[in-house]
C-alpha cells in the first residue's frame, strides 16, 4: 500500500495541491522553500523526490515546475484516494497495477493518508450498513480493535468483516445470519488491510467493468 508521509510531506502534498487550484499552475521550489521556511532547495527537491517515489506526485525534472499530482482535478481542499480493483497475495497486497483510478474527496473526510478505497460485492454486511456496491474506505493506519470493521486479506481474496479475538483465533465476523463467521490461525495467509472508515453509496454511476475485486462476502 501507499507508504504514509511524514508530516512535512503531508503539508507540502497539501500546499501543492491548493496552491494548484489557486494558480492553475505549480509552485517552484523556491516558493515552497518561502512557504516553509526552508533554506536550502536541495532540501524541498528531496521532499518532492520522497512524494514521487511514495507514489502521490510525478516529476518532470526538466521543467521547473515539472510537478504532475496524481489523480487530482484542480480543487482546493480535496485530496484524491487510490481506488484498487483487486489485490495481491502476501505484502503488499496493493500493488499500482491494481489501482484502477483515484477518487478525489474532501480532506477533512480523509482519515489518513494513506487511506485508500475498496467496492464491496455481495450482502455480507448489510446488517451493519455496508450494502453491495458501496466503496469503503479503508485506513491502514489506523489500529483495528474488536468490534470494528475491517477490509482482511485472506489469500489473494479480501473481506469486509467486523473483527473480533478469540485466544489466538481471529474471527472475522458478518452481520447477515446468513453467512457464517471466518475464523483465522496463526498459520492462515492472512493480514488486516485496514479498518472502515466511511461507506460512500453513488446511485448513479458508469458500468465499473475494470473492477475485478468483491469484499462483501
Amino acid at each position: 500500500m501507499t507508504e504514509p508521509l511524514s508530516p512535512l510531506e503531508q503539508k507540502v502534498y497539501h500546499y501543492l495541491i491548493d496552491f494548484l487550484a489557486e494558480n492553475t499552475y505549480q509552485p517552484s521550489i523556491r516558493d515552497i522553500a518561502r512557504k516553509f521556511r526552508i533554506k536550502s532547495t536541495k532540501t524541498v527537491s528531496d521532499l518532492l523526490h520522497a512524494l514521487a517515489a511514495k507514489g502521490y506526485i510525478q516529476r518532470d525534472r526538466a521543467r521547473s515546475r515539472g510537478v504532475k499530482l496524481l489523480g487530482i482535478g484542480g480543487l482546493a481542499g480535496v485530496q484524491p484516494v487510490p481506488y484498487y480493483g483487486k489485490i495481491h497475495a502476501g505484502e503488499p497486497a496493493l500493488l499500482p497495477e491494481n489501482r484502477v483510478r483515484f477518487i478525489t474527496m474532501d480532506r477533512r473526510f480523509v482519515t489518513s493518508e494513506d487511506s485508500f478505497f475498496l467496492k464491496v460485492i455481495g450482502d455480507s454486511m448489510n446488517g451493519r450498513g455496508i450494502l453491495d456496491d458501496d466503496y469503503v474506505l479503508i485506513s491502514p493506519s489506523r489500529r483495528a480493535h474488536d468490534g470494528d470493521i475491517v477490509a482482511a486479506r485472506l489469500g489473494s481474496e479480501a473481506t469486509v468483516k467486523t473483527l473480533t479475538h478469540r485466544g489466538a483465533t481471529i474471527v472475522l465476523e458478518p452481520a447477515n445470519p446468513a453467512d457464517r463467521s471466518i475464523s483465522v490461525g496463526p498459520g492462515d495467509d492472512f493480514s488486516i488491510l485496514g479498518v472502515v472508515c466511511g461507506v460512500f453509496r453513488p446511485f448513479c454511476e458508469e458500468n465499473d467493468a475494470d473492477s475485478e475485486f468483491a469484499t462483501g462476502d
